[in-house]
């Protein structure tokens, strides 16, 4: 059994804070994987059993993104405050006060992982090696692939979430409901949701100000101000050695992180059979097996 205490803590970041906690032990000289949740406005909950790696022998670092989570809300903040560039600098401040900024991995799930691409976009010298995990390389490519996804749904369904979705009434039970169909084909297929995903959607009902801004209502029908976003012209640029990883039923198809792969110079990818958006929790032994695989190697 290897070194896996827990430490706490909170990083001053301009006048808040971000909570972060660390699995392992920072000192031990193996390069610390830093593990970045999506949303934008989701915590580090759902994530939270990647800390297994630590278990190898690695470090392992989470935080709740501002807004999100035990870091600082701002729920009077709007569409000028939460940008992509708020969440670099957030996690170049993380690097810095946990004294990791010139050698650390970095792992981001979803929107995490589009955060993990304009963070290796810009080659940060301690960047050893990016794991881009459920993401997408455009927002346009999500959009477009979600309504492939949604005509494969049971056809009453996707006539809720179309007559809800022209009349507004995304509050609707009805909506919901047809939601929770396609989050429990494409989103985790481990019915019920273990603990630290149902913790996560709890604190977003909470505080949903950062998804609303960025994101949208859910999943699939996202009008936030992210929706325009792309990295695929970018990401030629991304010089660390990268990983992608995708499930199966994923709500991130093959199609929307298809350009990571064909335009990032070092990558692998690698296609969960049995899962959807969180193969760390439906296929979380195989899923630490091979992150700790690719890390090793480049360590």
């Amino acid at each position: 059994m290897t070194n896996t205490s827990v430490h706490e803590g909170f990083a001053p970041f301009g006048e808040w804070q971000t909570w972060y906690r660390v699995t392992g032990d920072l000192s031990s000289g193996v390069t610390p994987l830093v593990v970045v949740h999506g949303g934008p406005g989701c915590t580090h909950d759902y994530v939270a059993s990647i800390a297994g790696v630590a278990e190898f022998g690695r470090p392992v670092v989470h935080y709740d993104q501002l807004g999100n989570g035990r870091s600082t809300h701002l729920r009077d903040r709007g569409e000028d405050f939460w940008t992509v560039q708020l969440f670099l600098d957030e996690l170049d401040n993380l690097l810095e006060h946990l004294g990791i900024k010139d050698r650390y991995h970095y792992l981001g799930q979803s929107w995490g992982g589009m955060l993990g691409a304009e963070h290796a976009i810009r080659r940060p010298s301690g960047l050893r090696g990016l794991i881009i995990s459920n993401s997408p390389a455009s927002m346009e490519l999500w959009a477009s692939e979600a309504k492939v996804l949604r005509a494969q749904l049971p056809r009453e369904v996707e006539e809720a979430l179309d007559r809800h979705e022209a009349a507004g009434t995304v509050d609707d039970p009805e909506y919901l409901a047809a939601t929770q169909v396609y989050y429990d084909e494409h989103v985790c297929r481990v019915v019920p949701n273990p603990p630290d995903v149902v913790r996560t959607f709890e604190c977003m009902s909470d505080d949903s100000t950062v998804y609303l801004t960025m994101n949208g209502p859910n999943e699939f029908f996202c009008v936030g101000t992210l929706r325009n976003w792309s990295v695929v012209d970018r990401v030629k640029d991304i010089v660390a050695p990268t990983l992608l990883i995708s499930g199966r039923y994923d709500e991130a198809t093959p199609a929307t992180v298809q350009p990571f792969f064909d335009h990032i110079p070092n990558v692998r990818w690698e296609i969960f059979e049995e899962s959807s958006h969180m193969p760390f929790v439906e296929e979380p032994e195989k899923y630490l097996r091979v992150v700790e695989d690719f890390l090793a190697a480049l360590d």
